[in-house]
């Protein structure tokens, strides 16, 4: 039986809704719609929660109806709806998973609430049909982990970021620098002029064993040079925002390789058959660390994977995957599936970054 599955994603600041049906790689997605909130945020420095929830009750529905026109498939030939259930901005999350809850219940289709993270950690099975288990990488804005995948919902971390993660140190380090946001290419970008040599940046964590990362004391040593100039200079230059996002560049690199190498290294103790390191997640778009990983694979005699750009930042159509991958193992939601702002992966190893009274952060 050939399934097709509607996938929904309002976990953070981008509405999508994605048709996916199972098949070969390259013809699995039938349509694939994001619609970013950027102008909304522009002026406030950063994604505002509440914005966001307000956009995403907003659009989903139009979302969703141009991904299913775009695909020529209405309601009667979907066979279930697969939608982010957390992490992220609670209120995002919400809009989307009661926006699922009334499109299944109304048209008598299956649920399947899915782990947003579960989303980005399958994307190379989605486009590579990369076989169990894989090393991932998944370094995004708000998240960053190695996990052995061993199945749609069988994940060991192996380490992951203590603090903040690469691509919320890339935003802050582009609005310390006074670079538009998203911070990641506007950071990459500026960095293509730079010299990485001149500052001396941290590599944090790096004379410690494991594969834990850190790179909040990296964005305040950026802080702490970028005022050392202006005192010296008056102010900062182009040359000098060049060479700061440079050298921020290169220490997120240099951290992300070494890492790797430790994990690759603890993966490989299993012998998996097929052995491969696959990124996802919307730092994987960065060319000079997609660049750096691939050395490391390489190196290692492992295969690598890195989705296509569009396939690395936040979607509709990976969600569509995982939940077409659950789906398939016999997973279903019910109508008291909950909106959840914090959903760690790995759920038998101590969170990263602590609990409250809603759960795990990572």
């Amino acid at each position: 039986m050939t399934l097709t599955i509607l996938g929904l994603e309002s976990t953070c600041d981008d509405t999508a809704a994605a048709v996916l049906r199972d098949g070969a790689p390259g013809d699995r997605i039938l349509s694939s719609v994001v619609v970013g909130q950027g102008a909304l945020h522009d002026a406030y420095g950063g994604v505002v929660p509440e914005i966001a929830a307000r956009a995403h009750a907003e659009r989903i529905d139009g979302v969703t109806e141009e991904a299913l026109a775009k695909a020529g498939i209405g309601l009667a030939g979907i066979d279930a709806v697969a939608v982010s259930a957390g992490p992220g901005l609670i209120g995002g999350v919400l809009s989307g998973v009661m926006f699922a809850k009334g499109l299944a219940a109304g048209a008598g289709l299956p649920l399947i609430g899915v782990n947003h993270l579960a989303g980005h950690a399958l994307t190379p099975r989605l486009t590579d049909d990369l076989a169990f288990p894989y090393l991932m990488l998944l370094v995004s804005g708000g998240h960053c982990q190695f996990l052995v995948v061993r199945g749609p919902d069988d994940f060991t971390r192996l380490g992951g970021t203590i603090d903040d993660a690469p691509g919320e140190a890339f935003d802050k380090t582009a609005r310390i620098l006074g670079l538009p946001q998203p911070g990641g290419p506007s950071v990459e970008q500026a960095a293509r002029a730079g010299d990485p040599a001149r500052f001396a940046l941290p590599r944090p964590l790096l004379d410690r064993p494991g594969c834990d990362l850190s790179f909040s004391g990296l964005k305040t040593a950026v802080l702490r040079a970028r005022d050392a100039c202006v005192a010296d200079a008056g102010g900062l230059t182009e040359a000098t925002r060049a060479d700061l996002c440079a050298g921020f560049q290169a220490a997120v690199r240099d951290v992300l390789a070494e890492k790797a190498r430790r994990a690759v290294a603890l993966y490989l103790e299993e012998a998996p058959a097929a052995p491969a390191l696959a990124v996802a997640g919307g730092v994987a778009a960065n060319s000079a660390i997609r660049a750096v990983l691939e050395t490391v694979s390489a190196e290692a005699g492992l295969a690598f994977v890195a989705p296509p750009l569009a396939l690395c930042t936040d979607n509709a159509a990976m969600i569509a995957w995982a939940g077409l991958e659950l789906f398939k193992s016999g997973h279903r939601s019910d109508m008291t599936l909950a909106a959840r702002p914090r959903w760690p992966l790995d759920s038998a190893q101590a969170p990263l970054l602590g609990a409250g009274k809603k759960g795990a952060k990572a």
